[in-house]
């Protein structure tokens, strides 16, 4: 086992093992003793989320803290992975010139996640077309060089597979009428870009659009955007994105707000198809 930074599923699988540590009634030392670790230091360490647990390591666990029940040693498994996995590693190097470290974080619980609900001011990188994403990019001011601009186009690009793998990542967009008519890019990008939300949202049925109209007025969203990711185990984590950094809020009071706003937003907007005539519509209005 080595070192690592910790992430979301590393603390919550560290929370699991150190609730059945104390379940048990043992200190750090005397379960470090019979799990022939080195140390308290290095038990605490994987209850922290700071090292990682490989899943061959977890039967001892189990063992050790008497854990029979078929549903907890299922669910700990598949935190173990999750924890473990590496699958954004090898993208979040190939574009470390390009990415900041909270985005680096995001890269990686998007790739676990099995589905995302997003409410969205703007059109959202999943969905965007690559000259949408360049003008995006390009007028953010985040980025100094034209080299830097490309590798974050390019990653943009790259995050989609997540919609084309084999379990794809299901995505839930209620996405605020305002990026529809906000023309990022110019004419041709614009209606290239609205004509690519519809074909999204027609072939892929694990991808829902919703279109919160203006007409709605106020509504469950207006403090801004937000994105609920959901994992195949474990509650959902809560990302914000202010300008400058990304908040990731796991407390279930947190959760749960988020959960009900977008579940207000969900019977706010118009219904999918009801949204696909909208987007038709001001196709042939604006663009024809």
């Amino acid at each position: 086992m080595t070192d690592a930074q910790p992430n979301l599923h590393r603390r919550r699988l560290g929370l699991e093992l150190r609730s059945l540590r104390k379940a048990t009634g043992m200190n750090l030392a005397e379960a470090a003793e019979r799990l022939c670790l080195s140390g308290a230091s290095a038990l605490s360490k994987i209850e922290n989320g700071k090292q990682r647990v490989p899943g061959i390591a977890l039967a001892g666990f189990f063992e050790v803290y008497g854990l029979q029940k078929k549903d907890r040693v299922e669910k700990i498994r598949k935190l173990a992975s999750l924890a473990n996995s590496g699958r954004r590693a090898n993208l979040f190097d190939q574009y470390r010139q390009s990415v900041r470290d909270p985005f680096a974080e995001y890269l990686h619980l998007e790739e676990l996640a099995s589905k995302c609900e997003t409410f969205a001011w703007v059109i959202p990188g999943l969905l965007q077309t690559p000259d949408y994403a360049r003008a995006i990019v390009e007028r953010s001011r985040k980025w100094h060089t034209g080299r830097e601009i490309d590798n974050f186009v390019e990653l943009r690009m790259a995050r989609q597979e997540a919609l084309l793998r084999e379990q794809p990542l299901h995505l839930w967009c209620v996405l605020d009428e305002s990026a529809l008519l906000r023309e990022v890019g110019g004419r041709q990008v614009m209606k290239a870009q609205l004509e690519h939300l519809l074909q999204v949202s027609e072939e892929h049925k694990h991808v829902a659009l919703q279109i919160l109209a203006f007409a709605h007025g106020a509504h469950a969203g207006i403090d801004g955007p937000f994105h609920l990711l959901h994992f195949p185990v474990g509650p959902p984590v809560v990302v914000v994105e202010p300008m400058t950094t990304s908040l990731y809020l796991e407390e279930d009071s947190d959760i749960g707000r988020y959960e009900t706003a977008f579940s207000h937003l969900r019977g706010e907007a118009l219904d999918a198809e009801a949204s696909r005539r909208h987007i038709d519509d001001l196709i042939k209005d604006r663009y024809a």
